[in-house]
């Protein structure tokens, strides 16, 4: 089991820190350096300037969102950035959800398979270098009736072929990234519920294209906080849960609080979700089960880590993306440096 980083959202005042926090996961020899956006930084840019400083990390988009970017768009920045990082880029996919798609971008939030699944085979017929034509219900490339012509991606990537994972959650998603994805960007993930919440799914999918999950990427996010009080560890994580489970996405449409119910929380997924929609995330994060966030995050000391990273290697996953926790650059680091630690100790490495 490999490990990664994940550096979330740049910006909030921690520029600087990120940016130390890859290039030490570059020493450490983590495998992957991922970054996210929402409505805020964009992800190339962050991932740009994290391959110039760095060696040998891969750089991947946790994600790049759907609503965000044409696919041909999306294409030439892979092979931008994979040229430019020396071989080094991921392709992570997600559609985001439907506040920010139709809050921020102005697409409408709807048949979200079915346009991941058209995004993604323009991507890939991009990134391959075909000459570009597509007829789909989403997009018709190139426009009937106009000038517009079959067009060739003019930059080379310096690999032929650039590893494409998608953000999934839902039951249905996971089995079409099984189909038609090389890895799974999962958040939330309990050990001990990983075969009923996604990997019976994507293996589905898998088998549907004749494949098995050999080669293919599981690659979930757990938060990592490093001590001795486990209980005000996870107490450290209670925000980030509760808006997750709680305000992340409409009542009807929040991908989280149903995960949750999924692995049994459904009494407290619901009053974490009610407290937050009505202004209480004090409360929300109160109602969060210490369970709950112990079981989807590190916790601890090394070996208490190392004991849950064995559980996740014994359910299938192959590379551990970190989220290392603390209030300095210093307690971020050593998160980093505990995770190795906790990896070798386990006998993992």
């Amino acid at each position: 089991m490999r490990l990664g980083i994940n550096l979330g959202y740049w910006g909030a005042g921690m520029d600087g820190d990120n940016l130390a926090v890859a290039q030490e996961a570059d020493r450490l020899g983590y495998s992957v350096c991922w970054a996210a956006e929402a409505y805020g930084s964009d992800g190339p840019t962050v991932l740009s300037w994290v391959a110039a400083q760095t060696e040998r990390i891969d750089i991947g988009s946790a994600i790049f969102q759907i609503p965000a970017r044409t696919p041909a768009m999306t294409a030439m920045t892979a092979a931008t950035l994979d040229s430019l990082s020396g071989g080094r880029f991921r392709l992570g996919l997600g559609v985001s959800g439907p506040q920010v798609s139709e809050g921020w971008y102005g697409v409408k939030f709807d048949k979200p398979l079915a346009r991941t699944r058209e995004y993604v085979e323009i991507v890939r017929k991009a990134m391959s270098r075909e000459r570009l034509s597509h007829d789909g219900e989403h997009w018709t490339l190139p426009l009937p009736g106009g000038p517009g012509k079959p067009l060739k991606l003019t930059v080379h990537p310096v690999r032929e072929y650039i590893p494409l994972y998608i953000a999934a959650i839902g039951p249905k998603n996971l089995e079409q990234t099984g189909e038609i994805a090389d890895g799974a960007l999962l958040i939330f993930p309990a050990a001990e519920h990983l075969e009923e919440t996604a990997l019976s799914s994507i293996r589905a999918g898998r088998e549907k294209v004749g494949k098995t999950l050999d080669g293919f990427d599981v690659c979930p996010t757990l938060p990592i906080a490093v001590g001795e009080d486990v209980d005000a560890l996870a107490d450290l994580f209670r925000p980030y849960t509760a808006l997750y489970v709680g305000g992340m996405g409409s009542r009807k449409q929040n991908f989280y609080n149903r995960l949750a119910q999924r692995m049994g929380y459904e009494e407290a997924a619901a009053e974490i979700q009610d407290k937050y929609l009505a202004g209480d995330k004090n409360g929300a994060a109160a109602a969060v089960p210490r369970q709950l966030i112990d079981s989807t995050s590190l916790l601890g000391t090394v070996e208490r880590i190392a004991d849950r990273m064995t559980a996740y290697a014994e359910a299938g996953v192959t590379t551990l993306t970190l989220s290392p926790a603390g209030f300095t650059l210093e307690e971020r680091l050593t998160a980093l440096r505990t995770g190795v630690e906790a990896l070798e100790h386990a006998k993992l490495a």
